[in-house]
């Protein structure tokens, strides 16, 4: 048998456990129960995004956040609906859509812990 691998999820440092798992409901993952208060796991179209209740460098996360510093970046079928989606529902957006060079469309969000995830995808034409 070759191996695959089949998921890979990032596991982010936050302060606010209940704070995090709302906010990234806004992008439309679902969470089950925390395990002993500190640690959930949100889904999203198959996709995981683990949040730990866990302290961080502050100084790294102004310095990334300063720098452009992208912690993840997500492919999106529909780019300009999900960006739609996610002004609608309140997500920080830090980097608004916009095409790229390569002929692609990207925008950034910041979560409450500083976190910057970059969401892009091929523009559709719309009609």
């Amino acid at each position: 048998m070759t191996a695959r691998v089949t998921s890979f999820a990032p596991q982010l440092l936050v302060d606010d456990l209940e704070r995090s798992i709302s906010y990234y409901q806004k992008f439309g993952f679902t969470f089950g129960e925390p395990w002993n208060g500190f640690y959930a796991i949100g889904v999203l179209d198959g996709m995981e995004l683990h949040l730990k209740e866990a302290p961080k460098n502050e100084a790294e996360r102004r310095h990334r956040r300063d720098n452009g510093h992208l912690d993840a970046a997500a492919g999106v079928d529909g780019i300009e609906a999900f960006y739609d989606q996610c002004v609608a529902n309140g997500a920080m957006i830090v980097k608004p859509l916009a095409a790229t060079e390569w002929g692609t469309k990207d925008f950034y969000v910041e979560d409450p812990d500083g976190y910057i995830i970059a969401f892009g995808g091929l523009a559709t034409i719309r009609p």
